[in-house]
């Protein structure tokens, strides 16, 4: 191991640029000039590429270019007398430090839809332009009601106007496309794709369009490298109930050994392709499914046209790619394991380091080479959020070299980061003390363990869902007044995202969990301008027995393996059950980790993971 892995001179998998919004006006006002050129008045921007990708590649990054804004998720409408962008809870701190206010009114979703924003600010008669392929059904049906009830009209255009505008736009992604291994995957494509046919015949359906690029990985068990952070090839694939599949892929780096793999099965196509092969799936009135959450609205356009029927649902690889199979999930437990020797590496490192001063790149970097020096770091899933007392508060921080800071004594650390392996995706958030913590930290930190435990110890039936355990994590923040304004867990994918979809624990979380998901556990409590607290880790769902159980029950294995700071704990708020459940923890981190470690960070973690009723040493 490197004396000090801050100084790696390997190259990373992210920086620390700063995004500046000083053009924002001047680029606000090239696009109300080309809605000028075409007659319309508004223009809706999504942070979306054609398949409502998290991670979008730099060609598609149109709303941070237009706005500054760099956020994973938010939309920007921009008339000519007024433009707004649109954020959730994540953002509504972040969004206002990266744009130009005086030119864009952030605008947090909590207090006003951008359906009922477009209400009070579009004028009759006026006519709002849109992208077809930036946008859901669903999506642009909210837009075509919220401009019929101004008496506005929406029309598609068929170049995206911020494409017209901007000078050195990046061309679309290369990325080598390869295979995902059957041992990892678990499943042939063979299998896979029996299994999709016979649910496209349960629901009397002709033909499916995959749309989401994940969903065409796992089906198809190939892995890219088109986006950042997620291992995915963008492209599209079109499968008839009988007949051969074909993919129309973005980029043409097509590993021949995946050529070879895929031939038996189904063609590869240029992607210039994709819009003859839909509608020639659509002839003769076909009935097609489009994905609900990440099909284009160009997409139905392009059914119907043909003559097919648009059946507008959930791609029903969705739910498949959800449950994790048997090889997945000991790829998963595998990556846990390699990921908890780096992470503890690196809080045992912080600690050293915190005396000297800290800056948040600086602990980014020796994170990301602690896990590089296992060997087997494909990526980082996600830019490591790396956030300093006040810097910790704001959600989804992304340190920059401009707002770089050096943790002080007496603050809190929050670092949310995760790892992209061969075989399994990890997330885990750690809030640490800089020197001597406030009772006030204690006593939040404790409540947000609280949380975490609670979720961590559900027992629950079958047809549970999110909504309902997420009350869990919470509780504990409510006695107190207290809340957070994000959900509680997401979805992982295996060596695919960070967050999967459908299940979460969230209010929003309608979907039951099944054993074989694998999900995100992290309450969290920031108080702005002064710190964050959050504690992840990642679960699987399991079957559960319980003794006289009336109905199949369901629980949770903690995957995610590192210690959680002994000093922000207030044993006596945690109580004797958490508590005896934190000390089983702490002691599965010794036994798991301690024989991969060196002498001194082997002693490191035996005194943070110390029983509470022990003092450490």
């Amino acid at each position: 191991m490197t004396n000090d892995p801050r100084r790696s001179s390997r190259p990373r998998f992210q920086t620390f640029d700063d995004p500046s919004h000083a053009k924002g006006a001047e680029r606000i006002e090239a696009l109300r000039a080309a809605l000028r050129e075409i007659g319309a008045d508004g223009f809706v921007v999504p942070r979306a590429d054609e398949h409502q990708s998290e991670y979008v590649p730099a060609n598609a990054e149109r709303l941070a270019w237009l706005t500054g804004f760099t956020g994973s998720a938010g939309l920007a409408v921009v008339l000519a007398d007024a433009a707004a962008l649109f954020v959730d809870g994540r953002y509504t701190l972040q969004a206002p430090e990266q744009v130009d206010t005086g030119t864009i009114t952030v605008v947090p979703l909590a207090e006003t839809t951008p359906e009922a924003w477009l209400g009070t600010h579009l004028k009759a008669g006026q006519v709002l332009a849109y992208d077809p392929w930036l946008h859901t059904v669903d999506g642009v049906a909210r837009l075509e009601r919220a401009a019929a009830k101004a008496g506005a009209s929406l029309r598609p255009v068929e170049a995206n106007l911020v494409d017209a505008v901007w000078a050195g736009r990046p061309k679309p992604p290369a990325g080598r496309v390869a295979a995902q291994p059957d041992a990892l995957a678990g499943e042939s494509r063979e299998a896979k794709l029996d299994r999709i046919r016979a649910a496209l015949a349960e629901g009397e359906l002709d033909a499916l369009v995959i749309s989401d690029p994940h969903n065409l990985a796992w089906a198809f068990n190939l892995r890219g490298a088109d986006v950042a952070h997620t291992p995915l090839a963008l492209g599209y694939a079109v499968l008839p109930r009988e007949g051969r599949a074909a993919l129309y892929l973005t980029s043409p780096e097509i590993d021949a050994d995946l050529r070879a793999a895929l031939e038996p099965l189904a063609d590869l196509r240029p992607r210039a392709a994709f819009a003859e092969a839909v509608a020639q799936a659509s002839a003769g009135a076909a009935r097609v499914r489009l994905d609900a959450a990440t099909g284009a609205a160009a997409l139905k356009g392009l059914v119907e046209a043909a003559g097919g029927v648009a059946d507008t649902g959930p791609d029903p690889v969705t739910a498949m790619k959800a449950v994790k199979n048997a090889a997945e999930i000991a790829g998963s437990r595998a990556a846990h394991r390699r990921d908890g020797l780096a992470v503890t590496r690196f809080l045992a490192w912080l600690d050293r380091a915190a005396e000297d001063g800290v800056s948040e790149i600086r602990a980014v970097e020796a994170l990301e080479d602690f896990r590089a020096e296992g060997g087997e770091l494909r990526d980082v899933s996600f830019p490591t959020i790396s956030g300093s007392g006040p810097n910790g508060a704001i959600v989804h921080y992304r340190v920059t070299r401009a707002t770089d800071r050096t943790a002080r004594p007496g603050e809190l650390f929050l670092i949310d980061s995760g790892a992209q392996y061969a075989d399994g995706t990890t997330d885990i958030t750690r809030t640490v003390a800089i020197g001597t913590p406030t009772d006030g930290m204690r006593e939040r930190f404790t409540r947000v363990l609280k949380g975490q435990i609670a979720i961590a110890r559900a027992v629950f039936p079958e047809g549970t869902t999110g909504a309902q355990i997420d009350a869990f994590a919470r509780a504990s923040l409510w006695e107190a007044g207290l809340d957070y304004d994000h959900g509680t867990g997401h979805g992982v994918g295996a060596f695919l995202s960070v967050h999967e979809g459908p299940q979460r624990i969230a209010k929003t979380g309608t979907v039951a969990l099944k054993p074989g998901m694998i999900l995100s556990n992290e309450p969290g409590y920031y108080r702005a301008g002064a710190y964050g607290i959050r504690i992840e880790n990642l679960i699987l769902v399991e079957e559960r027995t319980v003794p006289g159980a009336e109905r199949p029950m369901l629980g949770f294995e903690t995957l995610t393996l590192a210690p959680i700071d002994r000093r922000l704990i207030d044993a006596t708020l945690l109580g004797a059950a958490d508590a005896s459940w934190l000390d089983a923890y702490h002691a599965r981190l010794r036994r798991s980790l301690t024989p991969d470690l060196d002498g001194a960070t082997r002693d490191w973690l035996e005194a943070a993971t110390r029983p509470l009723g022990e003092a450490s040493a």
